[in-house]
């Protein structure tokens, strides 16, 4: 069974930068995605940012285009997610997403939540104007 279990997300100025952690387990990072969805009040979710384990191609979101990086500690099963130059508009409940389908030159596709089947329980991230 995947578990991902997501921390560090709280709330921040404008113009700040904050962390997530997404921890993993029952999940390899040899295959497969894994990522960030967000989901603000009142819209859809949305993909911030994911990285394929299979040609580490990345996609990220246009509206963070920029701002945010994520990266992997194979080590010790976590992915992060560097947030920086926040606005208002992040605000937002964060996910860690995760699937073990073999999938190539994300920077080509447009990520919706159906491409995930792993979802973690998602941390608050409030930016204050």
């Amino acid at each position: 069974e995947v578990r991902l279990v997501e921390s560090g997300g709280g709330l921040v100025q404008v113009g700040g930068s904050l962390r997530l952690s997404c921890e993993v387990s029952g999940f390899t990072f040899d295959s497969g995605a894994i990522g960030w969805f967000r989901q603000a009040p009142g819209k859809e979710r949305e993909g911030v940012i994911c990285i394929s384990n299979n040609d580490d191609s990345t996609y990220i979101g246009d509206s963070v285009h920029g701002r945010f990086t994520i990266s992997r500690d194979n080590a010790k099963n976590t992915v992060y997610l560097q947030m920086s130059s926040l606005t208002p508009e992040d605000t937002a409940v964060y996910y860690c997403v995760a699937d073990g389908r073999p999938i190539y030159q994300l920077e080509d596709v447009e990520l919706v939540p159906t491409d995930f089947h792993s979802w973690g329980q998602g941390t608050q991230v409030t930016v204050s104007s």
